[in-house]
């Protein structure tokens, strides 16, 4: 799970997608494009968000999107269109790019559609980031416990 900071979106992505598959088949991760927040717990908005729904982000911690990444992990899914450029740069093969994905394209398939970013806003917008990226990750949880069935 891939957004700019890796404190708002990416850490409820992260969280969202971890309680929804089996630990012992899957690991899940976050990182940001932006190195600013390396190290640093989840903005504090997100943290209630998930908590408020059952799910602990506090002991996640900013990373950044690097390279090496693509050969660690199967899926990359990323916030919005700005971070979607950023990590595509980084892409090296083709096998790389293919793995790189909208997060809201497993709702809204083709149409680019970005999760906005609540870090300036008020909670409401991290309540409707958590909400989209809920629906989201429900897909996807399916989609990958379908494939290692």
């Amino acid at each position: 799970m891939v957004c700019l900071g890796n404190i708002c979106r990416s850490p409820l992505a992260e969280g969202l997608l971890a309680s929804k598959l089996p630990k012992e088949k899957f690991f899940v991760d976050s990182a940001g494009t932006g190195e600013w927040h390396v190290g640093k717990k989840p903005d504090q908005r997100s943290i209630d968000t998930a908590f408020k729904h059952g799910i602990d982000i506090s002991k996640q911690r900013g990373k950044h999107f690097t390279a090496k990444l693509f050969d660690e992990f199967d899926y990359i899914y990323v916030m919005d269109n700005s971070n979607y450029n950023d990590v595509i740069f980084l892409a090296k093969t083709a096998e790389h790019r293919a793995k790189v994905k909208l997060i809201l394209d497993e709702l809204f398939p083709g149409d680019n559609v970005d999760v906005p970013d609540p870090y300036y806003g008020l909670q409401n917008g991290f309540d409707m980031v958590y909400e989209m990226l809920n629906e989201a990750t429900d897909i996807i949880a399916k989609k990958l416990i379908a494939k290692n069935l």
